[in-house]
């Protein structure tokens, strides 16, 4: 494989893992890992830490996998499947966790477009506090309609 092949299994794999990360929202977080999860959807939640943290040792897990055995013995595809892993994970903490919900303050003021729409669908995800009738699974791929202006 040479270098283009490599930055192509990256990026796909960074594409395919909001799909992996709607599925395993709806199904194992709002599924049989809601008592992981539940603590997320409380208001005012006091602690630094969650539950629901756990999760991201679970994505965490495969992508070290990766990074080991693609280097062994010598460097490999799954190398960049791990790297894509890690950049989505990565994605997803600034956008979840700083942006969407402020557990750090460093992107307080934005005026993107794109970014107020994922912070729209991510409200009306978490107005459904219990685990059933949720909405927009996804966070960087979500429906249009959270970005019209005149919402």
């Amino acid at each position: 494989m040479n270098i283009a092949d490599y930055i192509a299994v990256t990026t796909l794999t960074f594409i395919v893992m909001e799909g992996v990360t709607w599925c395993t929202h709806k199904y194992v977080m709002h599924g049989f890992g809601w008592f992981l999860h539940e603590d997320h959807h409380q208001p005012g939640y006091p602690h630094v830490f969650e539950k629901n943290d756990a999760f991201f040792v679970v994505f965490a897990i495969p992508s070290i996998l990766l990074f080991y055995f693609g280097i062994r013995p010598e460097l490999n595809f799954m190398f960049f499947i791990g790297l894509g892993i890690l950049l989505y994970g990565i994605a997803y903490f600034l956008v979840h966790d700083v942006l969407i919900h402020r557990r750090f303050k460093w992107f307080d003021k934005t005026n993107n477009q794109y970014l107020k729409g994922l912070r729209k669908a991510h409200k009306i995800h978490h107005k459904h506090l219990g685990k059933h009738d949720g909405e927009c699974f996804g966070m960087l791929f979500v429906p249009f309609k959270y970005f019209n202006k005149r919402q």
